[in-house]
């Protein structure tokens, strides 16, 4: 089994910015206002407004997937064994891409989820407080599908469990400064997968994988995906 867990750095290609740009899409937001739990609390029409401007930009058929997306999608195609991709990413780059076999350990963009029910639901317009569930019918209890500062990550016990079986794992365009996926190299690691860093610069974790490759995520990926697939 291969284990690739993808960052911002894998869609910044494709359009998206990332947590970090200067000119990113938290330059004029405060993460405590629009990605915490509090936040939403005391704001939520702000929230709301937020998460649908970014529906809509994911949506604007100006944002497409890259060449490292379709590598990854290639490599889950022809390797014969399992690929899984763990994707700290909302968007759904790697599925328009071709990837099936997909987690999203920080939720989805274009999904709701039902705080009365729990319940989660495909969402592609624009989100209010006035929305009703579609599963258990009430009002003001549904909000972006996204995991926020404070919030457990999604499959941990999925991710864990592939991680401990896995003959490589990959990190792909990634800070290294989130966790819990900044600890994924090292547990890994310690079941006896060979690590590998794909990434623009080193990240604040590079010393611990084993292989390292620097650059454009559309050159390096798909450089990487040839040399598993026929060497």
């Amino acid at each position: 089994m291969i284990v690739i867990l993808t960052g911002a750095g894998i869609s910044h290609e494709s359009g998206i910015a990332t947590f970090r740009d200067s000119d990113g899409l938290w330059e004029n937001e405060r993460v405590e206002d629009v990605a915490t739990p509090g936040g939403f609390a005391r704001d939520p029409e702000r929230v709301y407004r937020f998460y649908n401007q970014r529906r809509r930009d994911l949506q604007n058929g100006i944002i497409a997937p890259n060449a490292a997306h379709k590598a990854l999608a290639r490599l889950e195609a022809e390797y014969p064994g399992k690929v899984l991709v763990v994707t700290q990413n909302v968007d759904n780059l790697h599925e328009r891409g071709g990837s099936h076999n997909v987690l999203h350990m920080h939720g989805e963009l274009l999904q709701g989820r039902c705080a009365a029910c729990e319940a989660v639901f495909p969402c592609f317009e624009d989100m209010s407080s006035k929305d009703v569930c579609p599963s258990c019918g009430k009002a003001g209890y549904v909000r972006p599908h996204i995991v926020w500062f404070e919030e457990m990550p999604l499959y941990m016990q999925q991710i864990e469990e592939a991680l401990e079986q896995c003959r490589v794992f990959a990190s792909i365009g990634t800070s290294g400064n989130v966790y819990p996926a900044s600890g994924f190299v090292r547990h890994a690691k310690a079941y006896g997968a060979h690590t590998v860093e794909l990434n623009l610069q080193p990240s604040v974790g590079a010393s611990v994988f084993a292989e390292s490759r620097y650059g454009l995520a559309t050159q390096v990926v798909p450089a990487w995906v040839d040399k598993l697939l026929f060497s």
